[in-house]
C-alpha cells in the first residue's frame, strides 16, 4: 500500500510500504477514506525527531470502512464506517472505566514511562503505524472504533478522531462559568474548533493569533479576535474589565513564538545523536513557552487554565508563585475521545451548528502530502486543517 512515511527531519516521503494484517483477535483493518494532518504532527515534523525512525508511518485522524475483523471483535464487520480515535484503548481497564481512555492500562507504553498508545506518534507512544495511509491496522478493535452513518461526507465525522474531542475536552477543563469570558490563544485547528464549541455554549470568546487569515477565519465566526503582540495581556485585560477572563485555553504548545532562547536550544539539540537529543530532551527540554506564560498572566485571579497545546520539556520553569498567588488551577492531557463522542455525535447533523462540513482549508491527494507537510508547518496558502485522500 502507499503511505507517508517519516524520514528525517522535515523529510516526510509518500511511498510503498507492507499492507497491514491482522496480528491479535481483537485488531481490525480499516480502508482509510480521509485522513488529517494535526498540529501535533508537525512536532514530529520538526522537533521530536529522536523518537522516530525512518519509514515510520504517520498519522492519527483516520476515518474509513472496515475491511477485515479479528475473530474477538463482535461489534464491527466488514463494510462498516467508523473513526479511528486517536489513541489504543480497551474500554475495560481501570483507566478506561474512569473515562481517562488516554491512560488505558492494556496500552500504556510501560517501557516509556507513558499513557496510552497512539497511533502514527513516536516510540514514546508506542511507535503504533499511522493512519496516513490507505489501510490501517487497529488494536483493540472491540472497543475504538466509531461507527458513523453512512451518506454524509467524511468531512462530517472525521474530526471525531482528535480535533472535536481534543478542542471539546479543552473547553471542558476551561470550567468557563454560565456566561463568562474564554481566551483561546491559538487559533490552529483545535483553537479554531474550541472557539466554536465555546460560542455554542453561549460563551464570550476571545482568540488570540499571529496569523492574519486565521484571525479573519475566527472573526467570521464570530469570535472577537486580537493579533498576538508585545500589548497583548494590557489588550486582553481591557476587554475583560481590567481583571481578565475566567478562563483562557492555551492551544499552541510546545512551539509558541516568543522565546529565541528555547528555539535556539531546540535547534541546537537537534544537531546531537539521537540517543543523545532524548536524554536531553527529558531531562533538560525546554519548551518556548511564550503562550502558557501569557495565559498564566492575563487569566483572572481564581480562574483556569486549560492545555491542550503539546508540551514535551522535561525541565520548563514555571511561575510557580505567580500561579500558587492568583490560585489558578490547571487542566492539561490528551482528549479522552470516548468519554466525549456521545456528546459531540448529536451536533454532527445536517444544522452542522459547529461548522465541520467547511472546517478543512485543504483537501489534496494522499500523495501530496509531504508538500502538505510544509505548507502547515510554515502556515502558508490560509492552511489551518489538511485532510488527506488516499
Amino acid at each position: 500500500m502507499k503511505a507517508l512515511t517519516w524520514q528525517g527531519k522535515r523529510k516526510i516521503e509518500y511511498g510503498e510500504v507492507p499492507d497491514p494484517a491482522i496480528e491479535q483477535p481483537t485488531d481490525a483493518i480499516i480502508k482509510v477514506t480521509s485522513t488529517g494532518i494535526c498540529g501535533s504532527d508537525l512536532h514530529l515534523y520538526e522537533v521530536l525527531a529522536p523518537y522516530l525512525d525512518a519509514g515510520d508511518i504517520l498519522g492519527h485522524e483516520a476515518m474509513g470502512v472496515v475491511a477485515e475483523v479479528g475473530s474477538a471483535v463482535t461489534n464491527l464487520k466488514p463494510g462498516d464506517r467508523v473513526v479511528v480515535p486517536f489513541q489504543i484503548a480497551c474500554g475495560s481497564c481501570y483507566m478506561c472505566d474512569q473515562d481517562l481512555q488516554t491512560q488505558c492500562e492494556t496500552t500504556q507504553v510501560r517501557d516509556q514511562g507513558m499513557g496510552a498508545a497512539l497511533f502514527g506518534y513516536t516510540k514514546l507512544y508506542g511507535q503504533v503505524p499511522g493512519g496516513q495511509a490507505e489501510y490501517l491496522r487497529v488494536p483493540q478493535a472491540q472497543y475504538g472504533p466509531i461507527k458513523v452513518p453512512d451518506g454524509p461526507r467524511d468531512d462530517r465525522f472525521v474530526y471525531l478522531s482528535d480535533v472535536l474531542p481534543t478542542a471539546w475536552q479543552a473547553v471542558e477543563y476551561a470550567a468557563v462559568p454560565d456566561g463568562g469570558t474564554l481566551v483561546v490563544l491559538g487559533l490552529g485547528p483545535i483553537g479554531d474548533m474550541a472557539t466554536r464549541i465555546a460560542m455554542h455554549r453561549g460563551l464570550r470568546v476571545i482568540g488570540v493569533d499571529l496569523v492574519a487569515e486565521r484571525l479573519e477565519r475566527a472573526r467570521r465566526n464570530g469570535v472577537e479576535t486580537l493579533e498576538y503582540s508585545d500589548d497583548v495581556a494590557e489588550a486582553i485585560r481591557t476587554l475583560t474589565d481590567g481583571r481578565g477572563p475566567d478562563s483562557v485555553i492555551d492551544a499552541v504548545g510546545m512551539e509558541a513564538h516568543g522565546s529565541p532562547k528555547a528555539r535556539f536550544a531546540q535547534q541546537m539539540s537537534g544537531l546531537l545523536p539521537d540517543a543523545l537529543q532524548r536524554k536531553m530532551m527529558e531531562t533538560m527540554g525546554v519548551d518556548q513557552l511564550a503562550a502558557f506564560y501569557l495565559a498564566i498572566d492575563v487569566v483572572r485571579r481564581g480562574g483556569t487554565i486549560s492545555l491542550s497545546g503539546v508540551y514535551g520539556g522535561g525541565a520548563d520553569p514555571l511561575p510557580m508563585m505567580t500561579l500558587f498567588d492568583k490560585q489558578i488551577q490547571l487542566r492539561m492531557g490528551q482528549a479522552n475521545v470516548h468519554r466525549w463522542s456521545d456528546r459531540i455525535l448529536p451536533l454532527l447533523d445536517e444544522t452542522d451548528v459547529l461548522g465541520v462540513e467547511s472546517f478543512a482549508t485543504h483537501h489534496l491527494d494522499l500523495s501530496e502530502g509531504p508538500a502538505a507537510y510544509e505548507m502547515f508547518q510554515k502556515k502558508q496558502d490560509g492552511a489551518v486543517k489538511v485532510l488527506l485522500k488516499p
